[in-house]
């Protein structure tokens, strides 16, 4: 591995992913969700910034290539088990992020499988909106901590309504691009 500002950037990320919920356990009310909100919104960024300076920079390699996804899915994954946990379960919300969750774990597991031929399973431009509404979506939601207000709260499960179901069709995109993979002779 190379120490590179964007590997270092994803490992931070990967690092504070674990530490999340902490800060609900650390603080309460509204200064545990403006940290987690400065964390949440801090990660998102740096999922942006170590993409750009990797390509701008010519510093992509393999160890980012591998870090990176890791880092952006544990960050994610992660802060959707607090936001459900924060709204009590809240049926809408709760559907919405199995379903973020399963489809994570399914590309990872057609990724994993797939090995050499993981290259088939590119990332879209739609699997990109997809991260970004998510992000954005969690933002809304943790931010609904600090203002309290019906509108936010309605707001951050729209857009997790619609994360989940941009997470449906790029993970249905994904699995039509291993099925060839996926079938016994294991050939396109």
């Amino acid at each position: 591995m190379r120490w590179t500002l964007p590997n270092i950037l994803s490992i931070l990320r990967l690092v504070a992913a674990p530490f999340f919920p902490a800060i609900y356990v650390l603080w309460e009310g509204a200064l545990a969700g403006g940290i987690a909100l400065a964390v949440f919104v801090g990660a998102s960024a740096t999922d942006w910034v170590d993409g750009y300076v990797a390509r701008r920079w010519n510093q992509t390699s393999r160890f980012g290539a591998m870090v990176d996804p890791i880092a952006d899915k544990a960050m994610v994954l992660i802060a959707l088990l607090v936001v459900v946990a924060q709204f009590g379960l809240a049926p809408v919300m709760t559907l919405a992020a199995g379903v973020i969750v399963f489809r994570e774990v399914f590309v990872s597991g057609l990724r994993e499988f797939l090995g050499a031929q993981a290259g088939q399973l590119k990332v879209t431009k739609l699997a990109k909106w997809k991260t970004t509404v998510q992000m954005v979506a969690i933002s809304v939601l943790i931010g609904h901590g600090l203002v309290a207000q019906p509108a936010v709260e309605l707001l951050g499960t729209a857009l997790l309504v619609l994360a989940a179901a941009l997470t449906l069709v790029t993970g249905a995109d994904y699995f039509a691009k291993a099925w060839p993979y996926l079938r016994e002779e294991g050939q396109p």
